[in-house]
C-alpha cells in the first residue's frame, strides 16, 4: 500500500505543481502513449538480453513481492523461535535421536504441525532440518556446520540480489531510453521544418516529454522498487542468521532456552520480540 501511496504522492506533486504553473498538461497527454512504448518496448528488450530467464523470473517475483506487506513480524520471528525451543528442547531431553523423525519428515511431525506460519516455508523448514540432520549425525563439529551455514547464507545473499541487481540495472537505463525517444521526436520535428512555430513548438515539446519520463520512470519508479527489493531480501537473511546463531548456541553446550536468547538477539530491533514476550509465547506453547 505504501508503494503506491508514495507513488500518488510523487505524481500529485510533479504534475499538480506542473499544472499550477500554467504547464500544458495536453500536450504531455499525447505525447504519452507514444513515449511510454518506446521508453518501455526498449527497456523491456533490454532487460530481457541481459538478463538469464532465473534472474528474470526472481525479478517478476520480487515485484510482486514489493506490493504485499512483510512477512516477517515479530509474530513470526516468535513461532521461529518457539519451534526452535521446542526442537532443542526435545533434543536435549530425549536425545538428539528422538528429533530423527521430525528431521527426516517435518511435515508429519507434531513439532513442526504447531507452528504453521513457519512450518508452511519450505525454504526454512529445509534450512533447519539440513543442519539438524547434521547435528544428529554427530559427523561434524560446530565450526564446521558454521562453515557450511556461512555458505548457503552467502548463496541465497547472491540469488536473491541478483534481481535486485537487475532492477538497479534497468533503472540506470531508463534515463537513456527516454534520451533515446526524445532524440527521435527532435528528428522527427526536423523532418516538419517548414510546419508553423506552434506545430512545431507541439513537437519539440512532445520530444522532451521522453526525456522527463525516462528520469521519472527511472527515480520514481524502478529505483525505489529495488531499493524495497533489496531491504526485503535483506529480511530474508536475516531469518537464516537467527536459525544459524540458535542452533550453533545449541551445539556449543547452551540451554534452549539461552540459545533462542542468543537468535533474538541477532534479529533487527524493530521486529526482535523482548525477552519476556519470547518466554511467555514459549510457555504459552507449551
Amino acid at each position: 500500500m505504501f508503494v503506491i501511496i508514495g507513488w500518488l504522492l510523487a505524481l500529485g506533486c510533479i504534475f499538480g505543481v506542473f499544472i499550477a504553473h500554467g504547464g500544458n498538461i495536453g500536450v504531455i497527454l499525447h505525447a504519452l502513449p507514444f513515449e511510454l512504448i518506446t521508453i518501455f518496448g526498449a527497456a523491456a528488450g533490454a532487460f530481457l538480453a541481459n538478463n538469464q530467464m532465473k534472474v528474470v523470473k526472481a525479478a517478476m517475483k520480487g515485484l510482486g513481492l514489493c506490493f504485499k506487506g512483510s512477512r516477517f513480524s515479530k509474530a513470526r520471528y516468535m513461532e521461529l523461535l518457539a519451534l526452535m525451543f521446542d526442537i532443542l528442547q526435545k533434543a536435549r531431553k530425549e536425545g538428539l535421536m528422538s528429533i530423527e523423525k521430525d528431521v527426516e519428515d517435518p511435515h508429519n511431525s507434531a513439532v513442526f504441525q504447531k507452528y504453521p506460519t513457519v512450518g508452511s516455508d519450505h525454504h526454512v523448514v529445509e534450512f533447519i532440518t539440513d543442519y539438524l540432520r547434521m547435528m544428529v549425525s554427530g559427523n561434524l563439529n560446530a565450526h564446521e556446520i558454521e562453515s557450511l551455514m556461512d555458505s548457503e547464507i552467502e548463496t541465497h545473499h547472491q540469488e536473491e540480489h541478483a534481481a535486485v541487481a537487475a532492477l538497479n540495472r534497468l533503472a540506470g537505463g531508463l534515463p537513456a531510453f527516454g534520451i533515446v525517444a526524445a532524440v527521435l521526436g527532435v528528428v522527427n520535428t526536423m523532418g516538419s521544418v517548414g510546419q508553423p512555430p506552434a506545430v512545431l513548438g507541439g513537437m519539440i515539446g512532445s520530444a522532451l516529454v521522453g526525456t522527463f519520463l525516462g528520469i521519472l520512470l527511472a527515480y520514481g519508479f524502478v529505483e525505489p522498487l529495488g531499493g524495497l527489493l533489496e531491504q526485503k531480501v535483506e529480511d530474508a537473511g536475516k531469518e537464516l542468521q537467527c536459525i544459524k546463531t540458535t542452533l550453533l548456541a545449541s551445539m556449543q553446550g547452551y540451554a534452549p532456552q539461552v540459545a533462542i536468547e542468543f537468535g533474538r538477539k541477532v534479529l533487527y530491533s524493530g521486529d526482535r520480540p523482548t525477552f519476556v514476550e519470547l518466554e511467555s509465547h514459549v510457555k504459552g506453547k507449551k
